[in-house]
Protein backbone atom coordinates (compact mmCIF):
# COMPACT_ATOMS: atom_id res chain seq x y z
CA UNK A 1 0.00 0.00 0.00
CA UNK A 2 1.49 3.37 -1.10
CA UNK A 3 1.88 5.78 1.93
CA UNK A 4 0.58 9.52 1.48
CA UNK A 5 2.68 12.24 3.23
CA UNK A 6 0.28 14.79 4.58
CA UNK A 7 0.54 18.59 4.24
CA UNK A 8 2.40 20.24 7.07
CA UNK A 9 -0.22 23.06 7.13
CA UNK A 10 -3.51 20.19 7.20
CA UNK A 11 -0.82 19.21 9.72
CA UNK A 12 -0.68 22.57 11.81
CA UNK A 13 -5.01 22.36 11.17
CA UNK A 14 -5.36 19.27 12.88
CA UNK A 15 -3.16 20.00 16.06
CA UNK A 16 -5.27 23.39 16.49
CA UNK A 17 -8.55 21.62 16.06
CA UNK A 18 -7.48 18.87 18.88
CA UNK A 19 -6.23 21.77 21.09
CA UNK A 20 -9.44 23.92 20.77
CA UNK A 21 -11.79 20.41 21.41
CA UNK A 22 -9.15 19.25 24.35
CA UNK A 23 -9.17 22.75 26.34
CA UNK A 24 -5.50 22.44 25.87
CA UNK A 25 -3.83 25.76 25.20
CA UNK A 26 -0.15 24.86 23.57
CA UNK A 27 1.83 28.14 23.57
CA UNK A 28 5.06 28.81 21.88
CA UNK A 29 6.62 25.59 20.72
CA UNK A 30 4.05 23.67 22.61
CA UNK A 31 5.17 25.76 25.76
CA UNK A 32 2.86 26.98 28.84
CA UNK A 33 2.13 30.56 27.67
CA UNK A 34 2.84 33.02 30.95
CA UNK A 35 1.30 36.20 31.22
CA UNK A 36 2.40 38.70 33.88
CA UNK A 37 -0.26 40.89 36.29
CA UNK A 38 1.63 44.17 37.17
CA UNK A 39 5.15 45.48 36.29
CA UNK A 40 6.11 47.62 39.40
CA UNK A 41 8.47 45.05 40.77
CA UNK A 42 12.21 44.20 39.78
CA UNK A 43 10.42 40.23 40.08
CA UNK A 44 8.85 40.82 36.79
CA UNK A 45 12.52 40.95 35.08
CA UNK A 46 14.43 38.97 36.97
CA UNK A 47 11.60 35.96 36.81
CA UNK A 48 10.87 36.60 33.00
CA UNK A 49 14.88 36.04 32.83
CA UNK A 50 14.88 32.99 33.85
CA UNK A 51 11.56 31.59 32.55
CA UNK A 52 12.77 32.84 28.82
CA UNK A 53 16.48 31.89 29.09
CA UNK A 54 17.22 30.04 26.32
CA UNK A 55 20.07 27.62 28.05
CA UNK A 56 16.70 26.80 30.84
CA UNK A 57 16.34 23.21 31.59
CA UNK A 58 13.45 20.89 33.50
CA UNK A 59 10.76 22.59 33.72
CA UNK A 60 11.58 25.97 33.09
CA UNK A 61 12.29 25.22 29.35
CA UNK A 62 8.95 24.03 29.10
CA UNK A 63 7.41 27.52 29.53
CA UNK A 64 7.82 30.66 28.76
CA UNK A 65 6.62 34.50 29.39
CA UNK A 66 4.70 36.34 26.76
CA UNK A 67 2.49 39.12 27.56
CA UNK A 68 1.76 41.68 30.63
CA UNK A 69 -0.52 44.12 32.06
CA UNK A 70 1.52 47.00 33.73
CA UNK A 71 -1.40 47.64 36.16
CA UNK A 72 0.34 50.17 39.08
CA UNK A 73 -1.16 51.62 41.80
CA UNK A 74 -1.40 55.32 41.56
CA UNK A 75 -0.96 56.46 45.40
CA UNK A 76 1.97 54.31 46.20
CA UNK A 77 5.60 55.66 44.75
CA UNK A 78 7.21 52.23 45.15
CA UNK A 79 4.81 51.13 42.34
CA UNK A 80 3.77 54.27 40.33
CA UNK A 81 7.48 54.91 39.79
CA UNK A 82 8.99 51.91 38.49
CA UNK A 83 5.58 50.34 35.89
CA UNK A 84 7.09 52.12 32.78
CA UNK A 85 10.73 51.45 34.07
CA UNK A 86 10.05 47.34 34.02
CA UNK A 87 7.20 47.77 31.03
CA UNK A 88 10.19 49.10 29.01
CA UNK A 89 12.50 46.40 30.09
CA UNK A 90 9.90 43.56 29.35
CA UNK A 91 8.82 45.20 26.25
CA UNK A 92 12.95 45.14 24.95
CA UNK A 93 12.88 41.27 26.12
CA UNK A 94 10.15 41.13 23.14
CA UNK A 95 7.27 40.41 25.60
CA UNK A 96 3.94 41.98 24.78
CA UNK A 97 2.34 44.56 26.80
CA UNK A 98 -1.04 44.66 26.98
CA UNK A 99 -4.23 47.16 28.36
CA UNK A 100 -6.23 44.87 30.22
CA UNK A 101 -6.28 41.87 32.59
CA UNK A 102 -9.11 40.25 29.97
CA UNK A 103 -6.83 40.82 27.08
CA UNK A 104 -4.14 39.06 28.78
CA UNK A 105 -5.82 35.99 29.72
CA UNK A 106 -6.68 35.56 26.21
CA UNK A 107 -2.89 35.31 25.28
CA UNK A 108 -1.84 33.21 28.42
CA UNK A 109 -2.36 29.27 30.30
CA UNK A 110 -0.84 30.61 33.28
CA UNK A 111 -0.53 33.94 35.41
CA UNK A 112 2.05 35.47 37.79
CA UNK A 113 0.27 38.18 39.63
CA UNK A 114 3.39 40.32 40.28
CA UNK A 115 1.27 43.85 41.63
CA UNK A 116 3.98 44.69 44.68
CA UNK A 117 1.11 46.57 46.17
CA UNK A 118 -1.31 43.40 47.73
CA UNK A 119 -4.44 45.75 47.89
CA UNK A 120 -5.66 45.12 44.23
CA UNK A 121 -4.74 41.82 44.39
CA UNK A 122 -7.97 40.01 45.40
CA UNK A 123 -10.08 42.70 42.44
CA UNK A 124 -7.14 41.20 40.05
CA UNK A 125 -7.26 37.50 40.95
CA UNK A 126 -11.03 37.27 40.47
CA UNK A 127 -11.07 37.41 36.26
CA UNK A 128 -7.72 34.99 36.18
CA UNK A 129 -9.47 32.38 38.38
CA UNK A 130 -12.70 32.83 36.38
CA UNK A 131 -10.57 32.09 33.67
CA UNK A 132 -9.48 29.01 35.11
CA UNK A 133 -5.70 30.13 34.73
CA UNK A 134 -3.33 28.65 37.30
CA UNK A 135 -2.03 31.71 39.45
CA UNK A 136 0.97 32.17 41.49
CA UNK A 137 0.32 35.45 43.91
CA UNK A 138 3.60 37.31 44.58
CA UNK A 139 4.73 38.49 48.29
CA UNK A 140 2.48 39.97 49.62
CA UNK A 141 -0.63 37.53 48.53
CA UNK A 142 -2.83 40.59 49.99
CA UNK A 143 -2.98 43.66 52.31
CA UNK A 144 -5.44 41.65 54.24
CA UNK A 145 -6.16 38.12 55.73
CA UNK A 146 -9.58 38.72 55.05
CA UNK A 147 -8.74 39.07 51.35
CA UNK A 148 -6.38 36.24 51.05
CA UNK A 149 -9.26 34.15 52.58
CA UNK A 150 -11.33 35.29 49.65
CA UNK A 151 -8.73 34.50 46.93
CA UNK A 152 -8.49 31.02 47.75
CA UNK A 153 -12.20 30.38 48.86
CA UNK A 154 -12.73 31.64 44.98
CA UNK A 155 -9.67 29.55 44.06
CA UNK A 156 -11.35 26.26 45.58
CA UNK A 157 -14.57 26.80 44.54
CA UNK A 158 -13.97 27.12 40.82
CA UNK A 159 -11.16 24.54 40.97
CA UNK A 160 -8.05 26.80 39.72
CA UNK A 161 -4.50 25.71 41.22
CA UNK A 162 -3.23 28.92 43.82
CA UNK A 163 -0.39 29.53 45.79
CA UNK A 164 1.31 32.53 47.35
CA UNK A 165 4.96 32.33 48.66
CA UNK A 166 8.14 34.69 49.72
CA UNK A 167 11.08 33.50 47.53
CA UNK A 168 13.24 32.76 50.89
CA UNK A 169 10.97 29.48 51.42
CA UNK A 170 12.59 27.49 48.94
CA UNK A 171 16.53 28.12 49.86
CA UNK A 172 17.88 25.38 50.65
CA UNK A 173 19.30 26.06 53.81
CA UNK A 174 15.96 26.94 55.35
CA UNK A 175 14.46 23.33 54.00
CA UNK A 176 17.06 21.61 55.27
CA UNK A 177 16.75 23.00 58.82
CA UNK A 178 12.71 22.44 58.21
CA UNK A 179 13.83 18.76 57.61
CA UNK A 180 15.94 18.31 60.61
CA UNK A 181 18.53 16.91 58.13
CA UNK A 182 20.59 19.86 60.08
CA UNK A 183 19.28 20.18 63.59
CA UNK A 184 17.33 17.19 64.02
CA UNK A 185 13.49 18.14 64.77
CA UNK A 186 12.89 21.85 65.57
CA UNK A 187 12.65 23.04 69.14
CA UNK A 188 12.64 26.72 68.49
CA UNK A 189 13.88 29.27 65.87
CA UNK A 190 14.07 32.69 65.40
CA UNK A 191 13.83 34.41 61.55
CA UNK A 192 14.84 37.95 60.45
CA UNK A 193 14.35 39.67 57.54
CA UNK A 194 14.49 43.49 56.59
CA UNK A 195 11.48 45.63 58.22
CA UNK A 196 10.03 47.95 55.57
CA UNK A 197 7.27 49.97 56.65
CA UNK A 198 4.30 50.62 54.07
CA UNK A 199 1.43 52.68 55.56
CA UNK A 200 -1.08 51.01 53.04
CA UNK A 201 -0.09 47.32 54.77
CA UNK A 202 0.30 45.72 58.40
CA UNK A 203 3.40 46.39 59.06
CA UNK A 204 5.29 43.04 59.00
CA UNK A 205 3.29 42.49 55.56
CA UNK A 206 5.30 44.46 53.13
CA UNK A 207 8.91 43.23 54.11
CA UNK A 208 8.78 41.27 57.32
CA UNK A 209 6.91 38.43 55.51
CA UNK A 210 10.64 37.29 54.41
CA UNK A 211 11.33 36.71 57.83
CA UNK A 212 7.83 35.71 58.53
CA UNK A 213 7.71 33.01 56.30
CA UNK A 214 11.34 31.17 56.71
CA UNK A 215 10.11 30.85 60.44
CA UNK A 216 7.30 28.75 59.04
CA UNK A 217 9.23 27.05 56.88
CA UNK A 218 11.52 25.66 59.55
CA UNK A 219 9.06 25.56 62.48
CA UNK A 220 6.18 24.70 60.43
CA UNK A 221 2.20 25.32 60.94
CA UNK A 222 0.73 25.42 64.46
CA UNK A 223 1.51 28.53 65.89
CA UNK A 224 -1.50 29.49 68.47
CA UNK A 225 -0.53 33.15 70.21
CA UNK A 226 1.62 35.91 69.14
CA UNK A 227 2.90 38.87 71.12
CA UNK A 228 4.56 42.14 69.97
CA UNK A 229 7.35 42.20 72.48
CA UNK A 230 9.26 44.97 70.34
CA UNK A 231 9.06 47.28 67.62
CA UNK A 232 11.72 44.88 65.88
CA UNK A 233 10.41 41.64 67.10
CA UNK A 234 7.56 39.24 67.38
CA UNK A 235 7.14 35.99 69.80
CA UNK A 236 4.96 33.18 68.69
CA UNK A 237 4.24 30.03 70.86
CA UNK A 238 3.23 26.97 68.87
CA UNK A 239 0.61 24.44 69.72
CA UNK A 240 3.13 21.16 70.71
CA UNK A 241 4.98 24.62 73.29
CA UNK A 242 7.88 25.11 70.61
CA UNK A 243 8.70 29.09 70.54
CA UNK A 244 9.43 31.32 67.15
CA UNK A 245 10.47 34.52 66.35
CA UNK A 246 10.09 37.30 64.08
CA UNK A 247 13.51 39.89 64.56
CA UNK A 248 13.91 43.09 62.06
CA UNK A 249 17.37 42.53 60.72
CA UNK A 250 18.99 44.31 57.52
CA UNK A 251 19.57 41.16 56.03
CA UNK A 252 17.99 37.69 55.51
CA UNK A 253 17.93 34.48 57.86
CA UNK A 254 17.37 32.43 60.50
CA UNK A 255 18.80 30.85 63.96
CA UNK A 256 17.39 27.32 64.75
CA UNK A 257 17.84 25.44 68.33
CA UNK A 258 17.06 21.26 67.03
CA UNK A 259 17.71 17.86 68.66
CA UNK A 260 20.93 17.76 67.66
CA UNK A 261 22.22 20.95 67.24
CA UNK A 262 21.82 24.84 67.20
CA UNK A 263 23.29 27.19 64.64
CA UNK A 264 21.81 29.55 61.71
CA UNK A 265 20.30 28.15 58.64
CA UNK A 266 21.27 29.66 55.75
CA UNK A 267 21.14 33.16 53.68
CA UNK A 268 18.89 35.03 50.80
CA UNK A 269 20.51 33.41 47.11
CA UNK A 270 17.79 34.83 44.84
CA UNK A 271 14.55 34.17 43.04
CA UNK A 272 15.82 30.93 41.03
CA UNK A 273 14.46 28.40 43.62
CA UNK A 274 11.16 29.91 44.06
CA UNK A 275 10.89 30.45 40.10
CA UNK A 276 11.32 26.44 39.65
CA UNK A 277 8.85 26.19 41.92
CA UNK A 278 6.38 28.05 39.91
CA UNK A 279 7.49 26.16 37.44
CA UNK A 280 7.08 22.50 38.12
CA UNK A 281 3.29 24.70 40.25
CA UNK A 282 2.10 25.45 36.01
CA UNK A 283 2.93 22.00 34.91
CA UNK A 284 1.60 20.08 37.94
CA UNK A 285 -1.16 21.96 38.95
CA UNK A 286 0.24 21.27 42.47
CA UNK A 287 0.85 23.90 44.87
CA UNK A 288 4.40 23.53 47.21
CA UNK A 289 2.87 25.46 49.56
CA UNK A 290 -0.80 24.99 51.31
CA UNK A 291 -3.58 27.77 51.12
CA UNK A 292 -3.87 26.38 55.39
CA UNK A 293 -0.30 27.49 56.12
CA UNK A 294 0.34 30.46 54.43
CA UNK A 295 -3.44 31.98 55.68
CA UNK A 296 -1.76 31.09 58.93
CA UNK A 297 1.45 33.40 58.07
CA UNK A 298 -1.09 36.28 57.27
CA UNK A 299 -2.96 35.67 60.54
CA UNK A 300 0.80 35.84 62.45
CA UNK A 301 1.26 38.97 61.09
CA UNK A 302 -1.71 40.34 61.53
CA UNK A 303 -1.89 39.47 65.04
CA UNK A 304 1.31 41.12 65.35
CA UNK A 305 -0.61 44.49 64.12
CA UNK A 306 -3.18 43.67 66.43
CA UNK A 307 -0.86 43.07 69.69
CA UNK A 308 1.18 46.22 68.83
CA UNK A 309 -2.15 48.00 68.90
CA UNK A 310 -2.70 46.62 72.24
CA UNK A 311 0.60 47.38 73.90
CA UNK A 312 2.49 44.10 73.34
CA UNK A 313 -0.69 41.92 74.56
CA UNK A 314 -1.08 38.60 73.74
CA UNK A 315 -3.28 37.86 70.38
CA UNK A 316 -4.67 34.60 69.26
CA UNK A 317 -4.44 32.88 65.70
CA UNK A 318 -7.85 31.55 65.97
CA UNK A 319 -9.61 34.85 66.55
CA UNK A 320 -7.92 36.93 64.18
CA UNK A 321 -8.91 34.22 61.48
CA UNK A 322 -12.68 34.06 62.64
CA UNK A 323 -12.73 38.11 62.81
CA UNK A 324 -11.48 37.55 59.41
CA UNK A 325 -14.15 34.99 58.00
CA UNK A 326 -16.74 37.58 60.04
CA UNK A 327 -15.56 40.06 57.81
CA UNK A 328 -15.73 38.46 54.43
CA UNK A 329 -19.43 36.72 55.41
CA UNK A 330 -20.55 40.03 56.22
CA UNK A 331 -19.54 40.89 52.85
CA UNK A 332 -16.65 43.82 53.21
CA UNK A 333 -14.05 43.11 50.77
CA UNK A 334 -12.96 46.12 50.00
Amino acid sequence: MKMYKLPSCFLACMIYVFAVSTGFSAGPAGQIRIGIIGTDTSHVPAFTKMFNDPKAVGELAEMSVVAAYPGGSPDLPASWDRVKKYSDELRGMGIEIVDSIEELLDRVDAVLLESVDGRPHLAQARPVIAAGKPLFIDKPMAASLADAMEIFRMAKENGVPCFSSSSLRFNSGFQAAASGETFGKVRACAAWSPLNIEPHHPDLFWYGIHGVEILFTIMGPGCEEVKRVAPDKVEGVWKDGRRGAFVAKKDYGASVEGEKGAGDAGKHKGYEPLVVEIAKFFKTGKPPVSAEETLEILAFMEAADQSKRLGGAAVKIADVMRKAEEKNAAGDKK
